[in-house]
């Protein structure tokens, strides 16, 4: 028996297209890796909010709340990279991969977070962070990673910057249902804003960006006003768990952010359809 805590309510579209799925008998498509990162900065009284994006309701998993993120590039394999922090083989470690796809997941990470916020989690060294990225050169450089045109290993070799894996805390990983004709498996981490940057709505894949307290998004989201999968909901749960930012960066060192959690569907005593965490 699963509690109520592991079970999450299906959305009609979701429901109906699991139903065909497993009438058909198709066969699931191969997740492909992803990273997602879940920026925080402090707000009034100590507290602290998350940056939540709202996807085109054109796209997959439109209409749902969100964080910056996206499938590995190829570029994020290159190797020749000025990197500060734990090294892809502690990397490897931690989300329980082989230093080449830590790497790359990692790289996915931060471009991913800076094409989709405008935020740029690199610095000229080991010590330091770059400040505002806002400025039509580096919207320029945003608008050709999203293009494709540049390479974001180019990008920070250009602008002589080092990657701060330093700046990101591995938290979970989760794998979209098998039922899903587009599924990721995908590595959430959590980030603080860097002092002097501020997040862009820029991202053409979202419709509506905001922060917001987690617990209240939690909250707006169990009263039907967000709409949320279980990973979006589950992770913001689990940081609204913590009073500040320094308690979510230390649980998340504790955490196994390599073991996967694949929601899957199961029929209640009551006959309703829910998703339940496996």
């Amino acid at each position: 028996m699963t509690s109520t805590d592991s079970q999450f309510p299906v959305p009609e579209a979701l429901l109906a297209r699991a139903t065909r799925f497993y009438r058909a008998e198709e066969r699931p498509a191969t997740p492909r890796v992803a990273a997602t990162v879940v920026l925080l900065r402090p707000a009034g009284s100590g507290g602290y909010e998350a940056y939540v994006i709202r996807r085109l309701a054109a796209m997959a998993f439109g209409g749902m709340h969100a964080f910056p993120g996206g499938g590995v590039d190829p570029t994020d394999s290159e190797v020749h990279l000025d990197w500060a922090g734990p090294g892809p083989q502690e990397w490897g470690r931690r989300l329980g991969l082989a230093d080449g796809p830590a790497q790359a997941v990692v790289c996915a990470a931060v471009r991913e977070v800076f094409e989709e916020s405008g935020v740029l989690l690199a610095g000229p060294d080991a010590e330091s962070v770059v400040g505002d990225v806002s400025g039509d050169d580096w919207e320029a450089a945003r608008r050709a990673l999203v293009a494709r045109e540049l390479g974001f290993a180019d990008l920070l070799r250009e602008r002589r910057l080092t990657l701060r894996s330093d700046l990101l805390a591995p938290w979970s990983r989760w794998v979209t249902p098998e039922f899903e004709p587009r599924r990721f498996d995908t590595y959430f981490f959590v980030a603080v804003l860097p002092q002097r940057q501020r997040t862009r709505d820029v991202s053409g894949e979202a419709d509506h960006t905001m922060w917001i307290r987690p617990a209240e998004a939690v909250a707006r989201a169990e009263a039907g006003e967000y709409a949320m999968l279980p990973p979006t909901l589950v992770t913001l749960r689990e940081v609204a768990a913590c009073p500040d930012i320094p308690a979510v960066l230390a649980a998340a060192a504790d955490r196994d952010a390599g073991r996967a959690i694949t929601p899957t569907l199961e029929v209640m005593p009551d006959g309703e359809v829910r998703f339940v965490l496996s």
